[in-house]
């Protein structure tokens, strides 16, 4: 399959995120939760950082379809260029759903993220939509805000991933990101409650990056908008 440069690593980028933040989840069920919650966040929150020093000089590293439409609708990324980005990233997140499936064969639940039993449907609606508002508002700041340190975007991103999933990985699995529920449900034919994913997400991403915009400050006499970091998650 041949992508354009930029498209093409946000494809792999896509791929290694959803590959190694979702097998923690896979290989706790198949052998009996040998990796702790704080490991497992730690896993895709590394996985996030990794990925961001590595492609986000080639492409700003989105990985989210979320976050893709939150720095869109802020005018941050170009219109156009969003079916391709929303394409390659739900095309990686599948690819890799299916890797996952062939190397932990039998695949069980394949690591889909899914609203605990004991949570209600407005709860868990809530929770993916206020880590994500905490993740966006986190990402918008260290990639349009030049004030803010570059080589710690990385790191900056992949600590609020995994706060994010260390709160809310047991009871709707800290999804974030509306591409990393879906490859593993086309993987594993589980679509329960995928709308949650899909919706709480795109919201709070939305008014996680607004949020910023209303209460970063400007230097004095610059009243132009700062231009976006090429680090972006």
């Amino acid at each position: 399959m041949f992508f354009p440069p930029t498209l093409g690593a946000e494809f792999v980028g896509t791929f290694i995120l959803i590959f190694f933040a979702t097998t923690a989840p896979i290989v706790n069920q198949k052998y009996g939760g040998v990796i702790s919650p704080f490991r497992n966040a730690a896993y895709a929150g590394l996985a996030v950082t990794t990925i961001i020093l590595s492609t986000g000089h080639i492409l700003g590293a989105h990985l989210n379809l979320s976050l893709t439409i939150a720095f869109t609708a802020f005018c941050h990324f170009p219109w156009l260029q969003v079916p391709a980005y929303v394409t390659v990233q739900v095309l990686g997140s599948i690819r890799a759903g299916f890797a996952l499936k062939g190397v932990f064969h039998p695949f069980l639940s394949g690591g889909v993220t899914v609203p605990d039993v004991a949570i209600s449907t407005a709860q868990a609606l809530f929770t993916e939509f206020i880590i994500t508002f905490n993740f966006l508002f986190v990402v918008t700041v260290v990639a349009t805000d030049t004030r803010v340190v570059g080589e710690l975007a990385g790191i900056a991103v992949g600590a609020a991933v995994t706060l994010n999933i260390v709160v809310a990985g047991p009871t709707t699995g800290g999804s974030m990101n509306p591409v990393r529920t879906l490859g593993q449900a086309v993987a594993a034919g589980n679509y329960r409650q995928l709308w949650i994913y899909v919706v709480a997400p795109t919201l709070g991403a939305v008014c996680g990056a607004g949020m910023y915009k209303l209460v970063k400050l400007r230097d004095v006499n610059d009243e132009t908008p700062r231009p976006q970091r090429s680090f972006r998650r």
